[in-house]
């Protein structure tokens, strides 16, 4: 099969496809046939080993997964012995080890069948940024109908969900993006959208009770000048040191986080099977629809990354395989 591999940290150009083995999976695992996948973040850090504290889990010296890729949808090849939600020819989408490939193994834990009505495009897009944006909203900012919630990084991957799972939820949702993308966020159900070009949020007469922090380019002080008295910062990453990236902001905010009633905290998503229902529901419901900006091919995944790494994608990066 036709896959992309890594076996050293670097630019778009340590991604090689290459032909390789179909792998093998265990008595808990379950073969995909990838139809389509998308890039993350994630997948530009991983590539670059940057925040180097990053390389304590995935390799010093190199990558110790040379088979990139988080995101997949797909149909069910083979399952192991163990394995009872899925059977061969089953549309599936979830998270799975090397996704970046014309097939790719996952758990059943991380997979769900594909919400009726996408395409594998569609599909592919949800997974990773979809469980990222409910777990920050639901999970870790335990925000309530009725609350304010503002989104920094409206118009990315992350953000799209957020703004579109923020409604759901029953929240009154502030976008904050560039001026080309605030008919898009407005389009996809903001209530308010803050164009940073022409102003400042953090300098603005409103309070929130949740602020989903996507960028990382504003500091503690700015971010707590517009949270109420109670209020709630999560922040899924960007700024911070080559060494230690977010994390420097995270431990500051874990100190500070001891003398004020704000919560301030970072987490690391899962892509796990309760979640991926609960976003398939709201699909279903027409609550939530994934944005997707370029579409590529497997050969041209280095490209996909290096358009990720620009920071301007609104919504999703997706790659047909």
């Amino acid at each position: 099969m036709k896959a992309i591999r890594q076996h050293k940290y670097g630019s778009p150009k340590v991604l090689q496809l290459e032909e390789i083995a179909v792998p093998e999976i265990g008595d808990d695992g379950v073969l995909i046939r990838v139809d389509a996948t998308s890039v993350n973040p994630f997948d530009w850090h991983f590539m670059r080993g940057l925040p180097y504290f990053l390389r304590l889990m995935t390799g010093v010296r190199a990558p110790k997964q040379a088979h990139p890729g988080a995101d997949v949808a797909g149909h069910v090849e083979r399952v192991g012995a163990n394995v009872t939600q899925f059977r061969p020819g089953d549309e599936v989408f979830g998270g799975c080890s090397g996704a970046f490939a014309e097939f790719a193994t996952a758990s059943e834990k991380s997979l769900a069948m594909k919400p009726a009505g996408l395409t594998p495009e569609q599909a592919a897009a949800i997974p990773m940024a979809g469980c990222t944006a409910l777990q920050a909203l639901r999970d870790h900012g335990r925000l309530q109908a009725g609350q304010k919630v503002l989104i920094n990084g409206a118009a990315g991957g992350i953000g799209t969900f957020a703004v579109q799972i923020a409604r759901a939820l029953g929240a009154e949702v502030t976008g904050v993006c560039s001026t080309r993308n605030v008919d898009l966020v407005r389009s996809i159900g903001a209530d308010q959208v803050v164009d940073y070009t022409a102003a400042d949020f953090t300098r603005g007469g409103q309070r929130y009770d949740l602020i989903i922090d996507a960028i990382g380019n504003r500091s503690l002080r700015d971010m707590r000048r517009v949270m109420t008295p109670r209020g709630t910062l999560v922040f899924l990453g960007g700024g911070g040191s080559r060494l230690f990236g977010p994390l420097g902001q995270s431990l500051r905010a874990r100190v500070l986080g001891r003398f004020i009633d704000q919560r301030m905290l970072m987490f690391f998503a899962s892509v796990n099977r309760a979640d991926l229902l609960t976003l398939e529901e709201l699909v279903g419901a027409g609550k939530i629809r994934p944005v997707i900006d370029r579409t590529y091919t497997l050969a041209e995944i280095p490209e996909a990354i290096r358009y990720i790494e620009t920071g301007h994608a609104r919504g999703k990066v997706v790659v047909r395989v």
